[in-house]
């Protein structure tokens, strides 16, 4: 695993620790949906780095998506700041 691939996993299980076990099946019950409303923002669990995403009617992959609607707003804020941390390429660095 190099680096790069290292922080992503690291950013990906710090957000998901965030999650209280009523917001981690609720995610869960997101991710059998078939689609996201349109203006439904998310983050997109394996491009963390690209930041919240808004839907825009195209397809998107479910099973690895984090919708906003899914989490409680302290929550979310918690993970944006997570996410951005990530994406610096240092928050979880050794």
């Amino acid at each position: 695993m190099n680096s790069h691939e290292r922080i992503d996993y690291l950013t990906r299980d710090g957000v998901m620790k965030l999650l209280s076990d009523q917001e981690a099946s609720s995610v869960s019950s997101a991710e059998s949906a078939d689609k996201l409303d349109e203006g439904d923002e998310y983050l997109d669990l394996e491009h963390l780095d690209e930041g919240v995403r808004k839907a825009d009617g195209l397809i998107v992959i479910m099973g690895r998506v984090l919708p906003r609607k899914a989490v409680h707003e302290t929550t979310w804020s918690k993970i944006l700041a997570v996410v951005g941390k990530g994406a610096q390429g240092g928050a979880f660095a050794r």
